[in-house]
């Protein structure tokens, strides 16, 4: 019985919309999963909340599902492991539960706390300190925000938590973090790994709010009587500290030795390599996280509006058709979109512009243009953008990008990246499945099923590989200059725009 204990793992991936519960074999292959849609909360402007106790009841019927398949009994389960979204900000009180609503990533209300941590901190020395911009998207920000605001509720919290940090707690009645979620809160020294005083004391947090730090592959604690009840599960089960998402991505993409590079295109998109120390980059247009792998990084750049464009599109100027439709549109045209150029900026922009007014446009049109050519644009323009991101990180002219996510379905996106990147393009086996094999990875290596992260080459193999056609890319390389000129030409514009925005 004890042989068929260590036989699965069960991953957790709590995403912005929604748990999917997935269990993994012996093999690393995944043989079913559950997902549960929770809410999210955009009731004032800049405001994005969720109920953490939503998070607690989809990590319990997505494992109650899956047990109802009947593939798994809860003897057979060797460990739990979450991931989960990053950058978040969960108080809780003395009982363990929630304080507040959890103030997600997304949020980006704490606009006054980011020039306090500016201006208490300094922006040149929290980046060298964190790897990061001081930032309203990090939980520093968010957790001064609820001290300033709320000050009975900051008064009365024991611990601020990420969104897996929560289900952890929920599952072992202990509070701790991993290296990776640690990383996206402004508040943790990614040299020395570990909570930074120098921020914490300068800002005033009450250090004993910040978790217990521990490296993704560790076992934090067993399941509880009272949780493994709700979950259906062993009590007893160990629980592993698993990572954020953005992290785990990372290893499920197969990016876990120094050189590596892969990206994800999704609603958002972003590239990020593998190294043996952070990237500070001097004019900090990229960030950086702590890898699964505690001994690595992910210098990384993420841009807004990636997918956003494209279902914008959709919606907008094809009568609300799938984004697919926009594919077959931009088919229609060639290379360079008939002298069509699309800056992606609809959300602002983070990499490589740290620009919260910048807006998209398209430049060039003519009364010869057509929906062809500005559906082939907005794909060129996004693949333009991510062209900076990978000039900012210092990728190898010869490296091979592994790309994942729903947007790498399309070998149309997938070719014109490859060309603009002049970069070779990698698609695994699993383009959506990342973030969970990741996460059972890390539970893996914990209880002993996998020998180490290099495991993932079996888990998620190479499917195809596309390589960049020269003339396009010398046709893209003449337009590079002319997508920059049109964002620093259309800077002051939109800063007189800016105020008029709703």
């Amino acid at each position: 019985m004890e042989l068929e204990r260590t036989q699965y793992i069960l991953a957790h991936d709590l995403g912005t919309s929604g748990n999917k519960a997935a269990l993994f074999d012996s093999d690393g292959k995944m043989v079913a999963s559950v997902r549960r849609s929770y809410n999210t909360d955009y009731s004032k402007p800049g405001w994005v909340e969720q109920d953490p106790s939503d998070w607690w009841n989809a990590i319990c019927e997505t494992t109650l599902g899956l047990l109802e398949t009947g593939v798994v009994k809860p003897g057979q389960i060797s460990c739990v492991v979450p991931c989960g979204h990053m950058m978040g900000c969960v108080l809780t009180g003395k009982d363990g539960e929630a304080l507040r609503p959890a103030i997600i990533w997304a949020d980006t209300r704490a606009g006054k706390q980011e020039q306090e941590l500016v201006a208490s901190v300094g922006m040149e020395d929290g980046y060298k300190i964190t790897g990061h911009r001081m930032s309203a998207s990090y939980t520093a920000a968010k957790l001064l925000w609820v001290k300033h605001n709320e000050p009975s509720v900051y008064n009365a919290a024991e611990r601020v938590l990420n969104a897996k940090d929560y289900i952890i707690h929920r599952l072992t009645g202990n509070y701790v973090t991993d290296y990776s979620d640690a990383s996206g809160t402004n508040l943790f020294d990614l040299g020395a790994m570990r909570w930074s005083d120098a921020i914490v004391n300068a800002v005033g947090i009450k250090p004993s709010l910040l978790p217990e730090l521990h490296a993704s592959t560790d076992i934090v604690g067993i399941l509880s009587r009272e949780a493994a009840k709700a979950c259906g599960l062993l009590p007893g089960t160990p629980v592993v500290a698993g990572g954020g998402d953005g992290s785990c991505a990372s290893v499920g993409a197969g990016a876990v030795k120094a050189g590596d590079v892969y990206g994800i295109l999704g609603s958002s998109s972003w590239i990020s390599s593998v190294a043996t120390a952070p990237l500070y980059d001097p004019k900090f247009r990229v960030f950086n996280w702590s890898h699964l792998d505690s001994r690595l990084y992910s210098p990384c750049g993420t841009m807004q509006a990636a997918g956003v464009s494209a279902q914008w599109f959709a919606d907008n100027l094809t009568d609300g058709a799938s984004v697919s439709r926009v594919n077959e549109l931009a088919a229609g045209s060639p290379p360079g979109a008939n002298g069509l150029l699309y800056l992606p900026y609809l959300l602002g922009e983070r990499s490589p512009r740290w620009d919260i007014d910048a807006r998209g446009a398209f430049i060039g049109l003519s009364a010869t243009s057509n929906r062809e050519d500005m559906a082939r644009a907005l794909i060129e323009g996004v693949g333009m953008n991510l062209r900076l991101i990978i000039e900012c990180l210092g990728i190898a002219p010869d490296s091979m990008i592994t790309m994942i996510g729903g947007g790498a379905e399309s070998d149309l996106w997938m070719g014109v990246f490859s060309d603009i990147w002049r970069r070779g393009v990698m698609l695994p086996e699993h383009l959506s499945e990342a973030t969970s094999l990741g996460a059972a990875l890390a539970g893996g290596i914990a209880v002993g099923i996998y020998s180490g992260f290099n495991e993932i080459t079996k888990m998620n193999p190479p499917r195809r590989l596309l390589f960049p056609h020269m003339e396009r890319s010398e046709l893209y390389d003449r337009l590079m200059p002319a997508f920059e000129a049109a964002y620093e030409g259309l800077r002051s514009v939109n800063a007189i725009l800016a105020p008029m925005r709703h």
